[in-house]
């Protein structure tokens, strides 16, 4: 995988410098994980934001047969919100070969994500109303493994899956207590 890292900018001027560290740090993720196929790197300035560590966003993916992971991490600098965005990464790696290497002793098929952007506005020209689209394949699994990939894909608030169990949709999400609830939608 080596150079093979897809960095995308947002109201950031991609220098070479920053270009170069990303790829230096992101291109050798697979010598940690060699299932690792692909590297994508998103970073992005908001200057909107209230909290000035709250400006530089870094959003990294790695996809893989059978594996997706993503951290984002936000800092007052740029390079300093991708270290610790990586640093996560990380450690998501080492949950993700404890879980499945050595344990069972093989890698389990995991929801591969696809990410599509949309740009779609009203007459008005105003923000989009849907600013991003995520298309995704769900795999059956229980609870308890929808937990297992809430976690390690660093999805902190809520988790879309389909209950083999109820043949249903489900939305797990953590509560702010720590505990989980689960939301199984009816047609009415």
């Amino acid at each position: 995988m080596s150079n093979s890292v897809d960095v995308q900018v947002r109201n950031i001027n991609l220098t070479e410098k920053i270009k170069d560290y990303v790829n230096k740090k992101a291109g050798n993720l697979d010598h940690y994980l060699p299932l690792i196929e692909e590297a994508f790197v998103e970073l992005t300035y908001h200057k909107s934001a209230r909290s000035t560590a709250d400006r530089n966003v870094a959003q990294v993916t790695i996809r893989g047969k059978g594996l997706v992971l993503r951290t984002e991490e936000r800092a007052d600098e740029i390079l300093g919100a991708f270290d610790t965005a990586m640093d996560n990464l990380q450690r998501q790696i080492e949950r993700y070969k404890g879980k499945h290497y050595h344990s069972r002793g093989e890698v389990k098929e995991n929801i591969e994500q696809t990410q599509e952007e949309s740009s779609i506005f009203d007459e008005g020209d105003q923000a989009p109303l849907i600013a991003r689209r995520k298309k995704f394949t769900i795999l059956p699994m229980n609870e308890e493994e929808a937990i297992e990939e809430m976690n390690l894909l660093g999805h902190n608030n809520f988790f879309i899956f389909y209950n083999g169990n109820t043949n249903k949709i489900n939305v797990l999400y953590r509560r702010r207590d720590g505990s989980f609830g689960l939301i199984e939608p009816e047609v009415g």
